[in-house]
């Protein structure tokens, strides 16, 4: 009792397999299946499958696979064209206005150290104020 499934062809498919069926009954003998078909294979195995397409539309599987890959690389190589790094100039940042501060350190013996900045360069304060700090050991 085995009941075989037909499964139903989604309709872009179904609309390929019609136009390859005309093109068969209407061609010349041994002519070449047309550019616009194979497109229409092309994107058909995009969506449901070279092996399924290939079946379907009643082409070599090979010839197909090959298509589908020649279009994918033509796709690829265009994506890298369009999204070629260009060169952005990156203007420095420009000084709002002359800061000054003025840093005065004192340890516990009365020792002092005043620093007074002046600009937008500033030293190593860390660095600076440690040998300050680390003298006397």
């Amino acid at each position: 009792m085995g009941t075989k499934k037909t499964r139903s062809l989604p309709a872009r498919l179904e609309a390929v397999q019609r136009r390859f069926e005309h093109w068969r009954r209407t061609r010349k003998v041994l002519s070449r299946v047309p550019e616009p078909l194979w497109a229409a294979a092309v994107k058909m195995a995009g969506r449901c499958g070279i092996a399924h397409t290939a079946k379907t539309l009643r082409v070599n599987y090979n010839v197909l696979e090959k298509r589908v890959e020649r279009q994918a690389a033509a796709v690829q190589s265009e994506l890298a064209e369009n999204t070629a790094p260009t060169f952005l100039e990156l203007a420095p940042p420009t000084r709002v206005g002359c800061c000054q501060c003025t840093l005065e350190l004192e340890d516990a013996s009365g020792a002092k150290m005043r620093v007074h900045l002046h600009g937008a360069e500033a030293p190593d304060l860390t660095a600076l104020s440690r040998s300050f700090w680390d003298r006397g050991r």
